[in-house]
């Protein structure tokens, strides 16, 4: 059967400098097998199945899955869906903001010029680390253990434990091992930067070691943390994925509620159908 379908760019600052991701946009009738199977083929780090809501306040609804395995919640799978749910028609059910249902429960999404952004859902996991996990994140990342300056868990889905460093310059310098952790890893920017912190993010796929462009999930939980924790203050923008070629634009900011905002550009970079 053929389904309308786009890849779409999200975070960057150009088209093709964020992180790609894969939407099926008219996904009834498929089995968690078949999107498995698709999301598989991609071979992206994320591809997304738009569905008819479940709860009366949604919008619509995604199911967000890796090559291997779904995901309760993703940062680019979720303002990339819903670039793609308006760029078919898609029509807020509130008038403005939209309205994502997804493994976590519901997730707001607001529109801004060409920019994207969606409020940070609570984290699943938290708080302090065990100290043999922290000298096992410093022996993935290459570094020695003196050099965290700080760790957390920091989950919202992936199961990302955040670690902080002392600049940019040092998580530029990361050269990963093998891991088996799930790792987000920032470092301030000094003040002459226009980005508050560099960010970059390891995951571990069939015992390989990946890093991903540009991930909205990690830089949700990590304004999270070093928000809280009194570390930065927003708005700020966050820099991801330049050791791997890209040019990811993160845009933090926090509303009179507190509640975090995670935003960035999303662009259409291709459409057409697939057949499934």
């Amino acid at each position: 059967m053929k389904r309308r379908f786009v890849q779409v760019d999200v975070f960057g600052e150009n088209p093709y400098r964020g992180n790609p991701l894969a939407v099926v946009v008219d996904s009834d009738g498929l089995t968690t097998a078949d999107m498995q199977t698709f999301a598989k083929w991609t071979n992206l780090s994320e591809t997304t199945f738009l569905l008819p809501p479940t709860h009366a306040s949604a919008d619509f609804r995604v199911r967000i899955f890796t090559p291997t395995e779904e995901l309760p919640f993703a940062g680019h799978p979720t303002l990339g869906s819903a670039h793609a749910w308006l760029t078919i028609g898609g029509i807020p059910k509130s008038g403005s903001a939209i309205v994502q249902e997804c493994g976590v429960g519901l997730v707001t999404v607001r529109r801004d010029d060409n920019s994207l952004s969606f409020a940070a859902p609570p984290l699943l996991k938290s708080g302090a680390v065990d100290d043999s996990l922290i000298h096992e994140a410093a022996e993935s990342l290459g570094i020695n253990r003196d050099a965290i300056i700080d760790a957390a868990w920091i989950d919202n889905g992936p199961g990302w434990l955040g670690i902080l460093l002392a600049s940019a310059e040092e998580v530029l310098a990361i050269r990963p091992n093998a891991m088996r952790l799930t790792l987000g890893v920032a470092g301030p920017h000094t003040t002459e930067s226009r980005f508050a912190y560099e960010v970059r993010a390891f995951y571990s796929s069939n015992g390989i070691t990946l890093e991903d462009p540009v991930t909205g999930s990690l830089n949700a939980s990590l304004a999270q943390w070093l928000i809280g924790s009194g570390r930065f203050s927003a708005p700020y923008l966050a820099s991801q994925g330049t050791v791997i070629g890209y040019a990811g634009v993160v845009q933090v900011e926090v509303d009179d509620s507190n509640a975090v905002w995670i935003g960035g550009n999303v662009v259409t970079c291709i459409s057409g159908e697939v057949d499934i």
